[in-house]
């Protein structure tokens, strides 16, 4: 199969693995507080901006169906929910639930499953997939700030009341509108949400 399909690197397309040991050290990074131009309500931290790896492997994950990278990816995540915990700004016990801002149905189906979810799933903490989106939800790509604030607003519904702390989990923060939607839906189920973490923020 490597001679008739190649196995390329997501992040940089070298042959050879899913993620070469250039783009795994470039994953690395750790957790820095940002701040977006929607508020979120809690305090978010990003892997790295969009630009580079970050952005060639959430793209390899999200739009080319690379399956195998986001189980490569959810070790990462982990590894930024400790790095969080042992520097005090996550609570280190109980560990909080991530729990996956939602994709639309249709985007999941054509992306070969939900890539935020099956990223959280391969961290090996524990996860609640607590958030949908309601019918008639548009694509948020393309919109600026204020419409994709819009398109949003009262657009999340909660499927069930994650059990303990919170942590939501995204892909990418571009204004924050997702996260601030998502976060809404959980404080007013009375969930306590102790922030948020992104792979990249543009």
């Amino acid at each position: 199969m490597d001679l008739l399909l190649p196995r390329r690197c997501a992040g940089c397309a070298a042959p050879g693995e899913h993620l070469c040991p250039r783009c795994r050290q470039a994953l690395r990074t750790p957790p820095r507080r940002i701040h977006t131009r929607v508020d979120p309500h809690v305090p978010v931290w990003s892997l790295g901006p969009y630009d580079g790896t970050h952005r060639r492997v959430v793209l390899a994950m999200k739009e080319h169906r690379h399956l195998a990278v986001r189980g490569m990816l959810g070790p990462v995540l982990a590894a930024a929910v400790e790095f969080l915990q042992v520097r005090g700004e996550i609570d280190a016990a109980p560990a909080p639930v991530l729990v996956p801002a939602p994709t639309r149905a249709r985007a999941a189906r054509l992306r070969g499953g939900d890539p935020v979810a099956d990223v959280c799933r391969a961290s090996g903490l524990a996860v609640s997939e607590a958030l949908r989106h309601r019918p008639g939800v548009a694509d948020q790509v393309g919109l600026g700030v204020a419409k994709r604030r819009s398109n949003l607003a009262g657009a999340l519904e909660l499927r069930r009341i994650p059990p303990g702390r919170v942590l939501l989990v995204d892909d990418v923060a571009t204004t924050g509108s997702t996260l601030a939607a998502s976060s809404e839906a959980l404080l007013a189920a009375g969930c306590r949400v102790v922030g948020a973490i992104v792979i990249c923020h543009a």
